[in-house]
């Protein structure tokens, strides 16, 4: 995915959450000074691979086995513990800092990569927990333009970006332990991006030409929101940088 094809979508969760993209920016130029290139060919043995996106949803402890079962687990946020709690390593951890930075920077010394992401409301924890990460295993995203060695391979969420990283590297199938679009416990907030969510998957889903199980029942309003959104790029080639 490339961030001329993901624009649109950056700009409708813009307009929709009422988000800065100004602030956007300040935090990817934060990231910018602070990260060093990372070479997404160290993620090669993902090309081609089964793919397990793990998201933090409760529901996540009962679906472990679909993770333990992938070639490659890449996990949301929290789902790295609860991982790890029940005997399953991860390949790569995708954050926006706001849970368990801790666990991320411990990561990147242990040499897994974490996919740190700098969006408008992290500006702090941005520049507090990049400078204690591993510079070799961090790789900074954002969701505006990207600049210097901060990248932009779709998606919104935690869990979304890391399906969009992992298309981007040419994972041959993705499965998607611990997700939960209907989660009561969630506040409304985090209700809206998880509806976001959906949308980014979906669409991820048309440009692979596959079916995500985690989608069934929601395909149809998930179109819906997007035609107006996307129009010819709910389809096509994900492009490159």
């Amino acid at each position: 995915m490339n961030f001329s094809t993901f624009e649109p979508a950056y700009e409708a969760i813009l307009d929709d959450f009422g988000f800065d993209r100004a602030a956007d920016e300040r935090a990817r130029d934060a990231a910018a000074d602070l990260a060093t290139p990372f070479p997404l060919d160290r993620l090669g043995d993902w090309r081609g691979a089964t793919v397990a996106v793990a998201g933090a949803a409760p529901c996540l402890a009962d679906e472990v086995e679909l993770a333990r079962d992938a070639d490659v687990v890449v996990a949301a946020s929290t789902a790295v513990d609860v991982l790890a709690d029940r005997g399953v390593a991860v390949d790569c951890m995708v954050t926006d800092l706001d849970k368990n930075p801790e666990t991320a920077a411990a990561l990147t010394r242990d040499g897994v990569p974490v996919a740190a992401h700098a969006h408008g409301d992290n500006l702090p924890a941005v520049r507090e927990w990049l400078p204690r990460f591993a510079d070799e295993w961090t790789l900074a995203t954002t969701q505006a333009a990207p600049v210097g060695a901060v990248r932009n391979t779709g998606g919104f969420t935690d869990g979304d970006r890391a399906a969009f990283l992992a298309d981007h590297v040419g994972a041959g199938a993705l499965t998607f332990p611990g997700w939960n679009f209907d989660d009561p416990d969630v506040d409304p907030m985090k209700a809206r991006k998880l509806d976001w969510a959906a949308r980014l998957l979906r669409w991820l889903e048309r440009r692979r030409n596959e079916e995500f199980p985690v989608l069934d029942g929601r395909r149809e309003a998930a179109d819906e929101a997007l035609e107006g959104i996307l129009g010819g790029e709910l389809t096509g080639d994900p492009g490159g940088d």
